[in-house]
C-alpha cells in the first residue's frame, strides 16, 4: 500500500493506491478471530532519585497507561466487529493482575499474565515481545498495543511483535475502525496531514489515546472479576545475551550520611575529606616484571586485599 500526497493524486482515484497482488488474508469462516490487547504494567508516577538515579516504583500507582487503555478499548471493539475473542496479556509481577481484572470487567474474554523478568535499562523491547508471544495460547490475528509506555516510551515492542508474527504493522494510529471485513486506520503526518491505511489480518497496531476512552465496567462484572482466576504463563529463560561495547568502569554515585558538624566550613571539610589522612600516591619504576609483580602484591597485602 502506498500513500499518495494530495498534489500527486491521480485524477479520479482515491488517495490510497493498493498493490496489484492477491486479496488480503481473511479469517476463515467458522474460526473466531483472536484479538490480543498487549498491556504494559508500569508505574504512572515513578520517582527518580536525583543523586543515585534509582527509580522508585509503587504498586499502588502502577497500572495501564492511557494509551494501553485505548488499545484495550480498540481490541474490545474489533472483537465485537469480527465476532471474535478478546484476550488481554501483560508481562509483569503478581501485582499486575489487578490490571487484568479490570480488562475482564470491561469485557475481555480471557486474560494471561506472563511471569517474566523485569525489563532492564538495556532492554529494547524485543525480549518483551518474545515473552508476550510465548505466553499466548494461540496465534493472534490482531494485536493492539499502546504507542508508548510511561517507563520507557520507546514504542518499539509493537514493531518487534510484527516482525516475529510476520504481520503487517500500523503504528501510531489515532483512529481504527472496521469496514468491509478490513481494518482502516488513520495516523498523523508532518504538517498536519493524515495518512489513511487499509490492511487486513494478521496485523499489529499501536494506538495513541486520542479521543478513545475505555468503557465503564458494570458492577456485576467488577464483582465477578474480583474472584476470577488469572492464568499465569511461565516461558523459558532468556535465550539471548546482549553484549555491549567495552568501556571504562564508572561507579555509581553513593548516598552518604549528612555531616554532623553545624559549621558550614566544617561540613564542607567533612564532605570533601580534605583533612582525612591518606597514603600519598607512589610512583614506582621496577626494573623487571618480577619486581613489579612483587611490589603490587605487597601493596595489596598491606591494604588487606590478600593475605
Amino acid at each position: 500500500m502506498r500513500h499518495l500526497l494530495p498534489d500527486l493524486r491521480r485524477p479520479g482515484r482515491d488517495q490510497l493506491e493498493l498493490p496489484r497482488r492477491g486479496l488480503r488474508r481473511r479469517v476463515p469462516e467458522g474460526i473466531a478471530m483472536l484479538v490480543v490487547a498487549a498491556l504494559r504494567w508500569s508505574d504512572q508516577r515513578a520517582a527518580v532519585d536525583p543523586l543515585t538515579g534509582e527509580v522508585r516504583t509503587d504498586a499502588r500507582t502502577s497500572g495501564a497507561s492511557a494509551a494501553d487503555r485505548a488499545a484495550l478499548e480498540h481490541a474490545l471493539r474489533l472483537a465485537e466487529a469480527f465476532d471474535g475473542r478478546c484476550l488481554a496479556v501483560t508481562v509483569g509481577p503478581p501485582e499486575a493482575e489487578e490490571m487484568l481484572r479490570e480488562a475482564l470487567a470491561t469485557g475481555a474474554h480471557e486474560v494471561v499474565r506472563v511471569d517474566g523478568p523485569a525489563a532492564t535499562v538495556t532492554e529494547d523491547g524485543s525480549e518483551t515481545a518474545r515473552l508476550l508471544l510465548d505466553g499466548l495460547p494461540d496465534r493472534p490475528d490482531v494485536v493492539l498495543c499502546g504507542d508508548s509506555s510511561a517507563d520507557r516510551g520507546t514504542g518499539s515492542t509493537p514493531a518487534f511483535l510484527a516482525q516475529r508474527l510476520g504481520a503487517a504493522q500500523a503504528l501510531g494510529l489515532v483512529e481504527l475502525s472496521v469496514a468491509g471485513g478490513e481494518l482502516r486506520g488513520v495516523r498523523r503526518l508532518d504538517g498536519g496531514r493524515r495518512e489513511r491505511l487499509v490492511f487486513g489480518p494478521p496485523a499489529v497496531c499501536s494506538v495513541e489515546p486520542a479521543d478513545v476512552v475505555l468503557r465503564r465496567a458494570s458492577l456485576p462484572a467488577v464483582i465477578a472479576s474480583r474472584t476470577a482466576e488469572i492464568p499465569v504463563a511461565r516461558p523459558g529463560s532468556l535465550r539471548y545475551l546482549r553484549a555491549g561495547a567495552p568501556r571504562a568502569y564508572r561507579p555509581r554515585a553513593r548516598a552518604l550520611p549528612a555531616p554532623r558538624e553545624a559549621d558550614p566550613h566544617q561540613r564542607m571539610l567533612s564532605l570533601t575529606g580534605a583533612l582525612v589522612e591518606r597514603t600519598p600516591p607512589t610512583v614506582v619504576r621496577p626494573a623487571t616484571a618480577e619486581e613489579a609483580a612483587r611490589q603490587l602484591l605487597d601493596y595489596l597485602r598491606r591494604r588487606g586485599y590478600t593475605r
